[in-house]
């Protein structure tokens, strides 16, 4: 007969831990910058890397977390106002004026636009803005994620992102 505490062990042993890493490599930073956008600047490409990963700036938590300390550090919130808009414009109604994929929000952070918003290529690393890109992608996310970052202590104008109900990975078969 298995004894209990084995039968844990044997359960926590089964469990995987996201990948956490505190520095990216230099080389792999060099390549984070390597987007590809189309001619018009909106849309493109990411850096190979990113798809290696396995898409870790939208998929992993701990990733997440850190745009949303990003987005909280440089003040977005006075801008943006919790992602509903103020002088800046609202990320959580689903039309945004360069678009929502990952690449053109990396550029929009990376090299700013005219009339307001600042460019940060300056101020963070390229792994810090694909994590910022990944937390504002959330904003405005409508389906509900695997993951997302940790909530938030003080008064919230919205539902926070850990509030969406979880989506389903597309490789596992239906409930019945």
């Amino acid at each position: 007969m298995i004894r209990p505490a084995l039968l844990a062990l044997l359960a926590l042993a089964a469990c995987k831990r996201e990948i956490r890493d505190l520095r990216t490599d230099p080389p792999v930073q060099a390549a984070l910058e390597g987007i590809r956008l189309m001619p018009n600047g909106i849309g493109g490409a990411p850096p190979p890397v990113i798809s290696a990963q396995g898409d870790p700036y939208e998929t992993n938590a701990w990733q997440l977390n850190q745009g949303k300390q990003l987005y909280t550090w440089f003040n977005c919130k006075g801008c943006h106002a919790d992602g509903g808009g103020l002088s800046g414009p609202a990320l959580t109604d689903g039309w945004w004026r360069y678009g929502s994929d990952p690449v053109t929000i990396f550029s929009v952070l990376h090299d700013g636009r005219p009339n307001g918003m600042p460019a940060f290529r300056d101020k963070l690393t390229p792994d810090q803005i694909w994590q910022l890109a990944g937390y504002v992608r959330t904003l405005g996310s409508y389906s509900g994620k695997t993951a997302a970052p940790s909530r938030n202590d003080e008064i919230q104008s919205r539902p926070a992102e850990s509030r969406a109900p979880a989506a389903t990975p597309l490789s596992m078969p239906p409930s019945r």
